[in-house]
């Protein structure tokens, strides 16, 4: 180093390049010539630019104010009747196969979601991630992967968003640029778009099985042992009041499905969701579901609002589909005042992290409460807290079953009842672990008794291995 200059080897001849003075950044390389399409992308463009074109002739030519009333085979003979006269004007030449499935595509164009289509029939597909129209991921076994679907551009992928909020009376645009919304099965959609979406429109979809996971499939999935679901069957026959925690894609609506299996025929179920999902079998079930505000800014109802409605509904049980805010207040006071046997869920990594959530949500309406009349709220409403995560591997586990036994000064007791140790991992990545009772009888066991609960002093007894 000489002054305020540098000098540095070629790494690969050892020749001197030139002096930079220190801090000067040195001239920009040349912009590297773009890559060349391969025969690949070519080859799809083209296929995505046909499909556009023909897309549009079906909408000019075929009276869509009557199309649901066509049978489906008797819709896809006219579909491609009109393909084969548009094809034989200018069209490509393509084999009967490829003939069969871009009909398939445009009729899913036409009806459906397009591109999602197949994605959303495959039961093996938990989770439909859209990254932009280029990009679209899925989640099979707790585990992302990429897929070769793709839209034909970003207006493509809008109008499938908005095909799928406009079904269910909600709207997405620049000033509302975010919605929560289902599709006809129950699955779960999220999208949001420009300007919050800075790389192009961006979906997730949750879905949901035709047939529900019930607490045998689950037990069967290894999701927990059958002694503990034998427990949480209880408990919800006994009508204690339950609160669902995990994260994100964790299963907490799901376990909230079947465990509302174990709810008596006769009781009046009344359940509050921001998007309807729950997928209860009972008949007695009323199903509410918040609305955003009009254009103008007003008519939004709330999950708050829906719950102090659903007070004068008679209900027997009320089930929120997730907590969120100021809501939470009112639903401990429905928990306190005779409606056992409530259920909700809410995020937290913990249960005691649970507990705290509920805290913090409370406060949300702007009241100033003593946190002991706070604490004194959940812990004489709330009596279990069934905690949930998904592990690095994608497996989906119940990792306690805690009972809320009171307070002591101003601290919120809990025990667990039944948890989940982890004890290692397999070479390929698998956690490896075991469902244990901890050897504590609930507090709760002479109500549940008394409610007809058939229940084994056995479950409850810890055997280590």
């Amino acid at each position: 180093m000489f002054g305020n200059f540098t000098r540095a080897q070629s790494p690969k001849n050892g020749n001197v390049v030139p002096l930079q003075p220190k801090g000067m950044t040195p001239p920009p390389a040349a912009p590297a010539a773009p890559r060349e399409p391969s025969p690949e992308d070519t080859a799809h463009k083209q296929n995505l630019e046909l499909k556009s074109r023909l897309h549009d002739m079906l909408l000019d030519r075929m009276n869509l104010a009557v199309i649901d009333k066509i049978q489906p085979g008797e819709l896809k003979q006219e579909v491609a009747a009109l393909v084969s006269e548009e094809l034989a004007k200018d069209g490509p030449s393509m084999s009967s196969d490829a003939f069969k499935k871009l009909i398939d595509e445009l009729i899913d164009e036409v009806l459906g979601l397009g591109p999602l289509e197949p994605l959303l029939a495959d039961p093996t597909i938990s989770d439909i991630l859209v990254n932009g129209h280029r990009d679209v991921f899925v989640e099979r076994g707790g585990m992302l992967e990429v897929t070769s679907t793709r839209f034909r551009d970003e207006k493509h992928l809008l109008r499938i968003i908005d095909k799928i909020v406009s079904r269910v009376g909600r709207r997405i645009d620049e000033s509302n640029p975010w919605v929560d919304a289902r599709l006809a099965d129950g699955s779960r959609v999220n999208a949001i778009i420009r300007p919050c979406a800075i790389d192009g429109p961006s979906m997730s979809i949750r879905k949901f099985s035709a047939s529900p996971l019930t607490m045998d499939k689950l037990v069967g999935h290894g999701a927990l042992s059958g002694a503990a679901a034998e427990f949480l069957q209880a408990i919800v026959a006994g009508r204690m009041n339950i609160l669902i925690s995990g994260g994100t894609g964790s299963g907490k609506t799901t376990m909230l499905n079947a465990m509302s299996a174990s709810i008596g025929k006769t009781e009046r179920i009344v359940t509050i969701e921001d998007a309807a999902e729950l997928q209860l079998q009972q008949r007695h079930v009323v199903r509410l579901e918040t609305k955003t505000p009009t254009p103008s800014g007003g008519g939004a109802v709330d999950q708050r609002d829906l719950l102090k409605n659903a007070l004068r509904m008679r209900p027997d049980r009320i089930i929120v589909g997730e907590v969120r805010g100021a809501e939470t207040f009112d639903m401990l006071q429905a928990m306190n005042t005779g409606h056992d046997g409530s259920m909700t869920t809410v995020h937290a990594n913990t249960a005691r992290d649970a507990i705290g959530r509920v805290e913090q949500m409370v406060t949300m309406i702007g009241i100033d409460f003593p946190l002991s009349a706070i604490r004194s709220q959940i812990a004489s409403g709330l009596n279990f807290v069934v905690q949930l995560n998904r592990l690095a591997d994608g497996q989906r586990k119940v990792m306690s079953i805690s009972e809320i036994t009171g307070l002591e000064g101003d601290i919120i007791t809990m025990q667990d009842i039944f948890c989940f140790r982890k004890n290692g991992k397999t070479d390929d990545g698998k956690v490896l672990g075991e469902f244990v009772a901890t050897g504590i009888r609930p507090a709760c066991w002479d109500k549940l008794i008394a409610a007809g609960c058939q229940l084994s002093p056995e479950s409850f007894i810890h055997r280590s291995n």
